[in-house]
């Protein structure tokens, strides 16, 4: 078969592939779109309840909201500092334990 050196005919198959790629792009970025420009506000999942100086106090304090049924946990953010952080739904009860508790 004679090569035409004027055809553009070797330059369909690359085309081809640079469009589908290009349609997946497009498909892709609408697929995964956050469905607006503006950042989204992370809701935090747990709250914190009280913030101590020692772990040993917010250990204490764990295991007084836990003998209460609320379920808790410890940050450590900085040296010398522990926050107990519990779930939104238990928050109420958790501080009012916070408040009676003696542990600083």
């Amino acid at each position: 078969m004679p090569i035409n050196a004027g055809s553009l005919h070797f330059l369909v198959g690359p085309a081809i592939a640079l469009l589908a790629i290009a349609l997946i792009g497009v498909f892709l970025r609408w697929a995964f779109a956050s469905g607006s420009s503006a950042p989204r506000q992370r809701e935090e999942l747990l709250t914190p309840v009280a913030t101590l100086t020692r772990k040993e106090s917010a250990l204490a304090l764990r295991a007084v909201l836990s003998d209460a049924g609320i379920r808790s946990t410890i940050r450590e953010p900085a040296a010398h500092r522990a926050d107990v952080l519990v779930f939104p739904e238990d928050l109420d009860r958790a501080r009012a334990l916070a408040l009676s508790f003696g542990g600083k």
